[in-house]
């Protein structure tokens, strides 16, 4: 018998493995920083990309160096990234849902960091965060609750 091939939703989109994976990260940062939910509005991109962040009050200087330090931190720790599948009932309660679509499959795919994220995830991702390279916020703003970042990749040599 072989195994079965797990039926995962279309992804319309085939993001930059690096950027993508970056955002995770970021993701994450976030959440753990700041205690918000992962960011619900993001366009990744090649060059450069942007999250959108709902907070009660705006970063200071020295968090949003903060951000990016710890997430230099995650990159350089070289963790391994794993992809792995459940049923939509067994998903572990860390794992926010509210992405996914209401015609999600039962079958769901979640990416894991190292040990600092997990996310479900149907788009592509490096296999080790130091193929990532570095990262750096490039600018940000925030209006009315809403912190956007921006940020670029400096590909590892």
């Amino acid at each position: 018998m072989t195994p079965e091939t797990p039926q995962l939703n279309d992804h319309n989109k085939q993001e930059y493995p690096p950027m993508h994976t970056a955002e995770h990260i970021l993701n994450q940062t976030m959440v753990r920083m700041f205690g918000c939910a992962r960011s619900k509005n993001a366009h990744i991109e090649r060059k450069k990309s942007k999250c959108d962040y709902q907070l009660q009050n705006e970063p200071t200087a020295e968090q949003m160096a903060a951000i990016e330090e710890q997430v230099n931190r995650v990159i350089s720790a070289a963790m391994p990234v794993t992809e792995e599948y459940t049923t939509r009932d067994q998903i572990p309660p860390e794992v926010e849902t509210g992405k996914l679509p209401a015609n999600a499959s039962n079958t769901i795919r979640l990416v894991r960091i190292g040990d600092y994220d997990l996310c479900a995830c149907v788009g592509l991702h490096v296999e080790n965060t130091s193929q990532i390279g570095s990262f750096k916020i490039i600018s940000h703003t925030w209006e009315d609750g809403t912190l956007r970042i921006r940020f670029k990749l400096n590909q590892p040599s």
